[in-house]
This record gives structure tokens, C-alpha cells and sequence, in this order.
């Protein structure tokens, strides 16, 4: 069992394809919080979330042709993260779980790329973009620990 912590967020790891992610007000208040007091989210709901950000923030920019492809591509990355995920957790094989896995993470990479594009096109809008890119950051940490506990198993 591992534990990976993001800025908001512990995330459990119990075994490749269990993930157990609670959501910390504040991680000086956590010992405080009784266990039955944290909010949990299953991965694939947050991935599924994550992709509804992206789908909110593309109808809100500016119509026009740089928005129109930057978007398609963040929506069409974003989105693609957490379809990959739900894949992964659909295979047969630890090689298809993992190949799936490494998928949503290229994913995730190619996403932070379309969405700092949109930045560049769009300066006015960083800060609405800032908490996407850091749940972008916190999923690639969770994919890269899921990944290394895998290749550690493996290893063993």
C-alpha cells in the first residue's frame, strides 16, 4: 500500500487497480477530521469531472479560429484521460492495465500543452485555468505512482 499527496488531496494506493483518493481541507486540519468526515472520489469520476472542466472552459472562451483549435485538441486530450483510465480498469492483462495507463498519462501531458496554448491565446483567463492544470498535475502524479508501484511489483 502506498500513499501519494497532492496539494488537496492523499491518494491511496492499495493495489494497481484500486485507488482510494480523499480530499483534505487542509492537511494541518486532517488529523483532526474523522475518516468518516473526508470526502472520497473514485479516479474515474474525478477523470470524468476533470473532462467536464474542459468541455466548460472551451464553451466559455471567445469564438474564434486559434480558440476553435486549441480547443478541440484540450477537449479532445482532456477528455481522453479519463477514457483511458476507464479502459484500463476494463482489461484483462497487468500489460493492458499498464499500456492504457501510460495512455491517460501521454493524455494528460498533451492536455497541459493545449491548455497553456489557450493561456498564450487568451491571457485574461490564467487564472481560470490554473486550477485545471494543477488536477492535471495531481492526475499525472497519481498515474505515475500507480505506475511505479506496478513496476516495483513487478520487479519483486
Amino acid at each position: 500500500m502506498g500513499y501519494v499527496e497532492g496539494k488537496n488531496h492523499k491518494f491511496q494506493i492499495s493495489n494497481s487497480k484500486q485507488i482510494s483518493i480523499t480530499k483534505i481541507p487542509n492537511f494541518k486540519q486532517a488529523q483532526d477530521i474523522g475518516s468518516q468526515d473526508l470526502k472520497r472520489y473514485d479516479l474515474e469520476d474525478r477523470t470524468l469531472e476533470f473532462s467536464k472542466r474542459i468541455i466548460r472552459l472551451a464553451k466559455a472562451l471567445p469564438k474564434n479560429s486559434i480558440n476553435f483549435e486549441l480547443t478541440k485538441q484540450a477537449v479532445r486530450s482532456g477528455a481522453s484521460v479519463g477514457a483511458n483510465y476507464r479502459e484500463a480498469n476494463e482489461t484483462e492483462t497487468k500489460k493492458d492495465f499498464q499500456f492504457r495507463l501510460r495512455i491517460s498519462r501521454k493524455e494528460a501531458k498533451e492536455t497541459v500543452y493545449w491548455l497553456n496554448l489557450i493561456i498564450e491565446a487568451n491571457p485574461e483567463i490564467t487564472e481560470r485555468i490554473k486550477p485545471l492544470l494543477q488536477e492535471n498535475q495531481e492526475l499525472l502524479k497519481i498515474f505515475a505512482a500507480i505506475l511505479e508501484k506496478i513496476k516495483k511489483k513487478n520487479a519483486e
